[in-house]
């Protein structure tokens, strides 16, 4: 396969650059793979997809204000730094601007000195930076005070509601992205849910730029995903494997929860807990074992996050359900529109492709 397979026309105007109020009144399309029909609904029609007994699988990971604007002490040039993973109480790994000027040794000051670090050493797979930060206080507190909400580089607006880049179940801090399919979830619409006995479980992946990156390389097969910090707890994995004994439907919300649940099952589909780094890639050819069904955004042409959307559905079924919501002027990206795919193609069934 080749990352030119997943491309598709987008104009320019369908990249949403703020999210719809109320939250669950965007819109989604909904995707029966069996039958291959199509609904145009409302976010807030969600319930009447979901069945009595089925789980919803939530990522409780909360986004950080990761991005830090300040001067490089010893000339006073402007940089930012990135935060993309902690690796200790001080060190992170991050991306920096202007890298050139931002080797080793370098020292970056932020809000007049309240927060300082040093560039410790350069990341060769990512071009980034593990960087060390000296501070009095708390570091969360001055991080709060101090950084922004690193929105996608497409987003050309600046959030007025800091809140809006967070899930209202977000709880976890860690993540450089939010995962945006669960931006469209307001408590009302969480609680209707639970009410008509759909399981809300929770796990973690904390999010990572990687995930969003364009796909550098022509061969599909030869991509290498960053990897990213995952949780599924010892009562998550007894409550969806007893959902699913049942006959019950495990429906993720976003990509990165169907990340963590595939890190974690067997060939069976069968869910044990575990934590740690994953950089799975999910692509048509994969066997997804343990997902029956994908709540998710509009994603990049020729990204990996379509990719994972095209193992669900076949490729060419993929590429024309986009067709049509490009046609029907849906929103796309982070802020935009979201998709329901009920089911998945039968295991290794690539003849679509």
């Amino acid at each position: 396969m080749k990352t030119t397979d997943f491309d598709y026309a987008l104009p320019q105007e369908l990249i949403a650059q703020t999210p719809v109020e109320p939250r669950d009144h965007s819109r989604l399309l909904a995707l029966h793979v069996a039958t291959g029909e199509r609904e145009h609904l409302h976010f807030y029609d969600l319930p009447t997809l979901l069945r009595s007994g089925d789980a919803l699988v939530i990522n409780e990971t909360k986004v950080i204000p990761a991005r830090l604007l300040g001067v490089k002490e010893d000339t006073g040039v402007p940089v930012e730094v990135l935060l993309l993973r902690r690796l200790s109480a001080t060190d992170w790994e991050a991306l920096v601007r202007p890298g050139r000027r931002l080797k080793p040794g370098a020292v970056c000051s932020f809000g007049e000195g309240l927060l300082r670090c040093e560039v410790l050493e350069t990341v060769a797979e990512t071009g980034g930076r593990l960087v060390r930060f000296y501070y009095n206080g708390v570091f969360e507190e001055l991080l709060d005070r101090l950084g922004e909400m690193p929105l996608p580089p497409y987003i050309h607006e600046k959030l007025a509601d800091r809140s809006r880049y967070q899930t209202v179940y977000a709880k976890a801090e860690g993540s450089a992205a939010a995962p945006t399919a669960g931006l469209h979830f307001t408590p009302q619409l969480l609680e209707r849910i639970r009410g008509m006995g759909v399981e809300i479980v929770p796990v973690l992946l904390h999010v990572g730029l990687g995930t969003f990156r364009p796909v550098s390389e022509e061969d599909v097969e030869r991509h290498v995903m960053h990897s990213e910090w995952y949780q599924v707890t010892a009562e998550a994995a007894e409550r969806l494997n007893r959902i699913r004994e049942r006959g019950g439907r495990i429906i993720c919300v976003g990509t990165t929860s169907v990340r963590t649940l595939e890190t974690v099952a067997d060939d069976r589909g069968v869910i044990h807990p575990g934590s740690g780094d994953t950089a799975i890639f999910i692509r048509p050819g994969s066997r997804i074992k343990a997902v029956d069904g994908l709540v998710t955004n509009f994603h990049l042409p020729q990204s990996t996050l379509l990719m994972l959307v095209s193992t669900f559905t076949g490729r060419e079924t993929a590429l024309s359900v986009y067709r049509e919501a490009v046609e029907m002027r849906y929103r796309f990206f982070s802020f935009g529109d979201a998709m329901f795919i009920e089911g998945r193609k039968a295991p290794y069934d690539t003849a679509e492709e």
